[in-house]
């Protein structure tokens, strides 16, 4: 039961995440306050049990699994790790080195910025999926149950003519090649789904110029520069913060900061390092103003501001790329229909014609 309880706790925890960020603020304003952080996880767990009165409650059993974690002497990076998603655990780690509470309030500023631009990417993919999706399956309906009773109901006489001629062979091909057409979108979305995290290179950095691979690199760089302004701001270095991001992050991601770190190692700065990568990572613009901020002082505040500004930038770019998509699909569509209406027409019309 005890285990039950625990993976119960672990999964609501992890879901939701509006809650689990409140828990990040609070546990950040109390060791602001000069609470412990035993004490400060022990305030949360009251709250949460109501006074001990719901022990069973979700988010008290975390705090006392963290605080159990704590007393067996892990970090509190350890202690969370498990509980918490791979990115909060990574950021919670540059907390140990100089300010937990630095850290975990910028937990709660990457994540947002991440959910933000998720909820963009997504709004930019999901309706011009359908729009693709409703497209393939007008054409395939049409093919298959709207010809061919037209079709039959003319005989074999017929000759077909313009719009009427491309839905008979709309209607063989639909017959014939179906089957193919699905295997084939399947297989294609498959393979642009794998390639998104995971293709690195030259190569990667023309597809990236793209749909879908250029709104995967908005979303994967945003969340990259957000992670790397919160963890220099809680103390770590940009190379330690570079290669604690590579060692995390998937192929795509790895293989860009690994490119990058060559020439850091070499003696250039974070934006000089990227711009000599070739891979134009994240963009031209934010390249040129790492170039610059790095050689100045306040490097981490200039870092979160240009984080946030290019968070700001990445979301409108996005709602800008779903508006064209959208408008693309919904042309698309019109013109699917508009072809099906007018050789329908043509199609009784021809058949009157042979009749008379």
């Amino acid at each position: 039961m005890e285990r039950l309880e625990k993976l119960y706790a672990k999964i609501v925890f992890r879901l939701n995440t509006s809650k689990r960020m409140a828990t990040c603020r609070k546990l950040a304003s109390l060791l602001r306050n000069e609470f412990t952080l035993m004490n400060a996880l022990g305030r949360i767990e009251m709250i949460e049990s109501r006074g001990g009165r719901k022990p069973g409650e979700p988010f008290a059993i975390v705090m006392r699994q963290w605080q159990k974690n704590l007393e067996r002497g892990m970090s509190f990076s350890e202690a969370t790790r498990g509980w918490v998603p791979p990115e909060e655990t990574l950021l919670l780690t540059s907390g140990n080195i100089s300010n937990l509470a630095v850290a975990l309030e910028n937990i709660g500023r990457v994540v947002e910025g991440s959910r933000r631009i998720s909820r963009a990417m997504a709004s930019a993919i999901a309706y011009p999926l359908f729009l693709m999706a409703l497209t393939f399956g007008i054409i395939i309906m049409v093919g298959l149950y709207l010809v061919p009773p037209l079709a039959d109901a003319a005989g074999a006489g017929v000759i077909w003519r313009g719009a009427a001629a491309s839905l008979i062979w709309l209607s063989a091909a639909a017959h014939k090649y179906w089957i193919l057409v699905v295997i084939a979108v399947a297989v294609v979305t498959g393979v642009i789904w794998m390639t998104m995290p995971n293709w690195a290179g030259r190569g990667r950095a023309l597809a990236d110029k793209l749909p879908p691979w250029n709104i995967y690199k908005i979303r994967i760089s945003v969340s990259w520069l957000m992670s790397l302004s919160a963890m220099v701001a809680a103390g770590m270095t940009v190379p330690d913060a570079m290669r604690m991001l590579a060692d995390n992050g998937n192929r795509y991601l790895r293989g860009v900061l690994s490119a990058a770190l060559r020439y850091i190692a070499n003696g250039d700065n974070l934006g000089v390092a990227l711009a000599n990568t070739g891979l134009d990572f994240p963009n031209d613009e934010i390249i040129g103003d790492l170039a610059i901020y790095a050689d100045m002082n306040g490097f981490d505040q200039n870092l979160s501001r240009v984080a946030n500004d290019y968070l700001d930038d990445s979301v409108r770019r996005m709602e800008a790329i779903s508006s064209t998509l959208n408008s693309i699909g919904i042309m698309l569509v019109s013109l699917i229909i508009a072809w099906v209406v007018l050789g329908t027409f043509q199609m009784q019309d021809q058949i009157t014609a042979a009749l008379t």
